[in-house]
């Protein structure tokens, strides 16, 4: 026990005497103790996750008296004023609107008091309102709902006449006159632990230091004391302070990891032309990826840029100067200019490459962008994601530079091991699978498509043949296995426990 007293810090000693002695509420054993109720909950908070305290938390309805309520207790209820008002005579709305009732309040009495039969009212140029005699009578008489007023308040419903129910019931319909709230009652209790101990008077009554200052360590006065110690095992609650949004952590980590490795950032526009977008990268303009139900098009007509549309247009029909046929049809200026959302940031190293130059090179480049597909929403497939897309613009370069990179990039992201497999692309050749190894589902999971630019893409826009190594991938996809997530859709439904539990990117 005394390893635990050694603990206590001032409030805890403060409070525990009286709870040995008896129960209490939160509020009653403040004023006993002479200090705030926020700091007697906070203080048994820790006594009880010493096994020392228990605290029994109980909710229940009250009613309190609003604004309205407290204005009504001093002047009267409006209806009782209006009858007022018209108890010498009938009066005109207007007029009564001068005696001190708002007109909302009219609009109230008048509803109240037709249902009790306590005016009559006529209808000429303006409503006129003439009291009963029942309304003379109610007019003498004190109402329930002025004895509901006049009570102490905070009610309890519960111990409210039924009669007396009603009439809470009809106040609270009306506005801001009365107010529920839920009351929390916290009744604090000592464990037969702290009741039971020997000695737990004598070691409550010791001094202890709750910290050591710099004037102590001159002085040498912390010498002889005694200091409390720290309860490493208290349960504290958790902090969730501000931060990023784990996808927008993963973006930043990943294009780290890519300046890191000595490449440069692309950017460009979401909104692109056909042009840019399918031509540039050789991709047939009768390719089914071209459809409205997989393309998101745009109003209006992009401007083609001359400089190299001649270049791209003999690429796709007669293959051009590169040494292939090309896709032998007439290639359509109208479907090149069509405009959209960029289905892939590959657009973007179509773009990088048109202004490079020879003696630019060697080039390396990655960008992280949105890209958006005309695609059903399921647990594998987002309308609009991002995409992690890199180009390496290198004379020596090679499938096994390729897979260097993509290897390196992969172990930093988590995964153990890279492998790559035939495939088709109709802007790489070769291209290839990109297979990263998962050691906690301890499988190969695809991640990514890669290849070599075919020389179509690459020598209509860069003037010369050159390899330029290529890839791209989901990003979304890549992450999901560090945040645990078997459903795409989860990464962006915004659940506010998930982002606060959210691990952060560690650098492998």
């Amino acid at each position: 026990m005394k390893d635990i007293t050694g603990q206590l810090t001032a409030l805890e000693r403060k409070i525990l005497p009286f709870l040995v002695k008896q129960d209490f509420e939160a509020s009653e054993l403040a004023g006993k103790a002479g200090v705030q109720e926020v700091e007697v909950l906070r203080a048994s908070q820790w006594l009880q996750n010493k096994g020392l305290a228990v605290i029994e938390r109980e909710e229940e309805e009250i009613v309190v008296l609003d604004r309205n309520g407290k204005e009504y207790l001093e002047k009267g209820l409006p209806e009782k004023r209006f009858l007022k008002a018209i108890s010498k005579g009938s009066l005109a709305l207007s007029q009564i609107l001068k005696k001190g009732i708002s007109k909302e309040e009219v609009n109230i009495c008048i509803g109240i008091l037709r249902r009790k039969n306590a005016v009559i009212v006529v209808k000429e140029k303006e409503l006129i309102f003439t009291i009963t005699e029942q309304g003379k009578k109610a007019l003498k008489e004190k109402t329930l709902e002025e004895k509901i007023l006049e009570k102490k308040y905070p009610l309890k419903e519960k111990e409210l006449k039924p009669e007396e129910k009603h009439a809470v019931s009809e106040l609270l319909k009306r506005k801001n006159i009365l107010r529920k709230e839920t009351k929390k009652t916290f009744t604090l209790k000592a464990t037969d632990k702290a009741k039971k101990s020997k000695g737990l008077k004598e070691e409550l009554s010791q001094d202890y230091e709750e910290r050591l200052t710099r004037d102590m360590l001159k002085t040498g006065s912390w010498k002889g004391k005694n200091f409390r110690s720290y309860d490493v095992k208290s349960h504290v609650p958790k902090i969730y302070p501000g931060r990023k949004h784990f996808v927008t952590e993963a973006i930043e980590y990943i294009k780290k990891i890519w300046l890191e490795l000595g490449f440069e950032e692309m950017t460009g526009n979401e909104v692109q032309s056909a042009f840019w977008n399918m031509d540039a990268l050789f991709v047939p303009q009768d390719h089914p990826a071209r459809e409205m139900q997989d393309t998101f098009y745009l109003e209006g007509k992009a401007k083609l840029p001359k400089k190299y549309l001649e270049k791209v247009k003999a690429a796709h029909e007669t293959g051009g100067d590169t040494g292939s046929k090309g896709w032998q049809y007439k290639f359509s200026e109208e479907i090149s200019s069509q405009v959209m959302l960029r289905t892939h940031t590959t657009v973007l190293s179509a773009l990088t490459l048109s202004n490079l130059k020879k003696e630019d090179l060697p080039k390396k480049f990655f960008t992280v962008g949105k890209a958006y597909r005309n695609e059903a929403l399921d647990w594998k497939h987002l309308f609009e994601f991002h995409q992690v897309e890199g180009i390496v613009v290198d004379m020596d370069g090679s499938l096994a530079k390729l897979k260097g990179y993509l290897k390196e990039f992969f172990l930093k992201m988590g995964y153990t091991d890279v492998r790559i497999r035939p495939a088709y692309f109709p802007y790489t050749e070769p291209s290839v699978e990109v297979e990263a190894y998962n050691p906690k589902k301890n499988q190969w999971v695809e991640l990514a498509g890669a290849g070599i630019f075919r020389p179509e893409v690459t020598k209509p826009l860069l003037g010369f043949e050159c390899p330029v190594l290529a890839w791209g991938m989901g990003m979304e996809r890549i992450i999901t296995a560090y945040y645990e997530i078997k459903d795409l859709r989860e990464i962006y439904k915004n659940d506010l426990e998930q982002l606060r539990k959210a691990k952060l990117f560690i650098k492998r």
